[in-house]
């Protein structure tokens, strides 16, 4: 006997070793005999594909026979969509040149460790994290806006105010007396000019500044107020919130100061961010103890020190205000919120634009234009 199994002749002596050809069972599979009184294995089973060709397997060329997994898909262990590798390899769905034992822990596809990111429970895939992502619903503001992360709107603002006087300042040849520049003459607001039909005067003059420390409050106080307001309404309702603010206080100037008097400065479109933190802190519960001390200051400032401005100030806090009040509460809960808000910052703009309308016809009719 050799490996427990008897020669063909019954005489105890050495037979053919286990697993080669004629034992009963495929090669390399050791054979016990039955104990006596049982049926003696046989191979190939009864039914079955006769004796492969040595070195091969009897149910074609996978060990498991043909795979059930159908084109692209590997056997046991691949993985559902796993593209056969080199030698029936696992590799990555994503680079077929990558062997990998690795799978998501949420679609099960086999992927190679530049594909996988770390997940509370096991790791996912790119493609599961691309469609988490797709299909979480995104945080919203107070106003129904994004978190879009850093500010963009109020850097870039405080940059073209800066660029603007810059270009003022060399064109007048000089810092402090910028105002001498030719853009003043061309872009500051004159209530008379407007009603002549110069009405770009009303966007141009909230981008001059009357020396230094004008463009220096102006900006400090932007880049303070203006980041927390355009965090919590989104650039776009913020760049609304801006400009409706700078209508506003444009259409204050047209109604309440000189008709050829000029104005120029960012205060109105910034007395409207000041506005809109009020209403904003108001809306999240939150003290507002500091933002109307500092709308008062800044009132008593505007009314008590002559050359400054109190229309533009005035009338852009209450467009501000207006604007942002509209953009929290309008709509709240309702699927048409941002129709509702792009109708309220219509109807505001359109309200400006028709008291500066009307007030540069009053201003010809006066004129006897």
């Amino acid at each position: 006997m050799v490996n427990g199994r008897p020669d063909s002749s019954g005489s105890g002596a050495s037979g053919e070793p286990e697993g080669g050809p004629g034992s009963p069972g495929p090669a390399g599979t050791p054979y016990y005999p039955a104990p006596p009184g049982y049926p003696q294995p046989q191979w190939p089973p009864p039914g079955g594909p006769g004796p492969a060709p040595h070195g091969q397997t009897p149910y074609g060329s996978a060990p498991y026979g043909p795979a059930p997994y159908g084109s692209g898909e590997t056997g046991p262990g691949g993985g559902p969509g796993a593209p056969p590798g080199p030698g029936g390899a696992t590799v990555c769905v994503r680079h077929p040149d990558r062997p990998t034992g690795l799978a998501c822990s949420r679609c099960d596809r086999p992927a190679c460790p530049a594909c996988l990111q770390p997940a509370p429970v096991g790791q996912h895939c790119v493609d599961c994290l691309a469609e988490a992502a797709r299909t979480t619903p995104r945080r919203r503001t107070v106003a129904g806006a994004s978190r879009t992360g850093k500010p963009v709107v109020v850097p870039g603002l405080i940059v073209a105010n800066v660029v603007v006087y810059v270009i003022t300042a060399v064109t007048a040849g000089s810092v402090m007396s910028n105002f001498r520049s030719p853009l003043f003459e061309a872009g500051g607001l004159v209530p008379l000019l407007v009603a002549d039909g110069e009405y770009w005067r009303i966007i141009t003059s909230g981008f001059l500044h009357i020396g230094p420390l004008h463009l220096a409050f102006n900006m400090y106080a932007l880049w303070i107020i203006g980041r927390e307001v355009e965090t919590v309404l989104g650039r776009a309702r913020f760049v609304a919130v801006y400009g409706v603010s700078m209508l506003g206080g444009a259409a204050s100037v047209m109604l309440f100061s000189a008709p050829n008097g000029l104005t120029a400065g960012a205060s109105g479109a910034v007395f409207g961010l000041m506005g809109a933190l009020f209403v904003l802190l108001r809306r999240l519960k939150l003290p507002t103890g500091q933002v109307v001390a500092l709308i008062a200051i800044n009132a008593v400032i505007s009314f008590s020190i002559q050359g400054i401005s109190w229309q533009g100030h005035l009338g852009g806090l209450v467009f501000g205000a207006a604007v942002t009040a509209a953009l929290v509460h309008l709509g709240t809960g309702s699927p048409q919120r941002r129709r509702t808000q792009v109708l309220a910052v219509s109807g505001l703009t359109a309200l400006a634009v028709v008291l500066i309308v009307v007030r540069a016809a009053g201003l010809l009719a006066v004129a006897g234009v």
